[in-house]
């Protein structure tokens, strides 16, 4: 009897310093890992809401960034945190649901190495054209394509990144095959389709939307479900002749497997009520970009979702990155 006493009493001394810290969450300031460099869209939205975060939950949020390998080095540390709330990170489509399909050696698993906080926000793409290049509907393009047989170019932001895989799925839903130019980032491949290097790019709105306003370059479909506010007149695929086309960067927030359940929540909850705020609403909108507000068990769904997709797309076009 002494001794179940006794060890009833360590439990209860046990717990008491847990649920106290709990209900402390947080005591100190949260490192928000970035996969990225500095000043991309990524960047600028982690920015954003970690500025909206930091009042209300009473601590800094401090942004780092960590780019490379794909967001893999990010992800990586991100993976090999101490699981206590105080270490976040965004995760894009790279990040898990396109890498472990490139890479024949990765140093983390997206199915196991993470908790699901909730989603940040998704990127819309548009497929822009040079001005002088002679297509204006989709139509167009895949007419010309056939006529050229593989020579006419296109650039994204990367080997295997989110815009790549999407554009193998294109070529997969309509039997056109496109010449891939890669480029570090997509500052770069927009240049260099102004410059008439590259002929076309299905690219992000964020990267995009300062180009097609000055007229520098052309859109001719949005890959989204519903045309875009901010480009009203512009197409989707689907009404452009090419249904079942759906393509789109996607961001959430992760943390390391193991994370307090009490903080992913309270970290889901301040994350949502930040992507509600209108001055964030405004920053996105600004770019193009869309909140997407989750549970972290809507988020956890989608990851699923989108890995069985990319990763068949993947396996058929025969991508592989060292």
């Amino acid at each position: 009897m002494k001794n179940r006493v006794k060890n009833l009493l360590c439990v209860v001394a046990t717990a008491v310093p847990i649920m106290a810290h709990a209900a402390g969450y947080p005591e100190r300031s949260i490192s928000w890992v970035v996969p990225y460099a500095a000043g991309g869209g990524t960047d600028v939205v982690a920015r954003a809401l970690a500025n909206q975060m930091t009042e209300p939950l009473g601590q800094s949020v401090v942004v780092e960034n960590k780019p490379g390998a794909n967001t893999a080095i990010g992800a990586s540390y991100i993976a090999r945190a101490k699981p206590d709330g105080y270490t976040v990170g965004s995760a894009d489509n790279a990040t898990l649901a396109l890498n472990q399909h490139l890479f024949p050696k990765l140093t983390y698993t997206p199915s196991t190495d993470f908790s699901f906080v909730g989603g940040l926000a998704r990127f819309p793409y548009v497929l822009v054209v040079h001005p002088d290049f002679p297509v204006h509907t989709l139509d167009d393009l895949l007419k010309l394509a056939k006529e050229k047989q593989g020579a006419i170019s296109y650039g994204s932001p990367g080997m295997g990144g989110p815009n790549h895989v999407a554009m193998e799925l294109f070529q997969q839903r309509t039997g056109a095959k496109f010449l891939h130019v890669a480029y570090r980032g997509a500052a770069p491949v927009m240049q260099d389709l102004v410059a008439g290097q590259i002929q076309f790019s299905l690219i992000d709105t964020a990267s995009s939307m300062p180009y097609i306003q000055s007229k520098r370059v052309r859109p001719i479909a949005v890959s989204t479900e519903a045309r875009l506010s901010s480009l009203p007149d512009v197409p989707t695929f689907a009404e452009a002749g090419v249904p079942d086309f759906i393509a789109f960067s996607w961001q959430g927030m992760i943390a390391p497997k193991g994370t307090p359940e009490e903080a992913i929540a309270r970290l889901n909850r301040e994350l949502n009520k930040a992507l509600d705020n209108p001055k964030v609403q405004e920053t996105l909108s600004s770019m193009g970009v869309q909140a997407t507000p989750t549970t972290p068990e809507a988020f956890e769904a989608f990851v699923k979702q989108q890995d069985a997709l990319w990763g068949e797309v993947i396996k058929k076009a025969g991508i592989v990155l060292e």
